[in-house]
């Protein structure tokens, strides 16, 4: 029987490739999933979005 673990991974812009191969290389199951939370926001130049956590969806057992 498989069970799944779903991790949430703060990110920010210029730290996320770092954070997530950090993240993942001290995983010990098999990743089945990333899901990025997209967040629309609104600034001067216009409308844009932002990656504020991923969540990490992991086979465990």
């Amino acid at each position: 029987m498989n069970n799944f673990k779903v991790h949430r991974l703060d990110v920010k812009r210029d730290n996320m490739q770092q954070n997530l191969e950090q993240f993942l290389n001290s995983l010990h199951e098999e990743v089945i999933s990333i899901i990025p939370n997209v967040k629309p926001t609104f600034q001067f130049m216009g409308a844009t979005a932002k990656v504020d956590f991923l969540l990490i969806v992991e086979r465990i057992g």
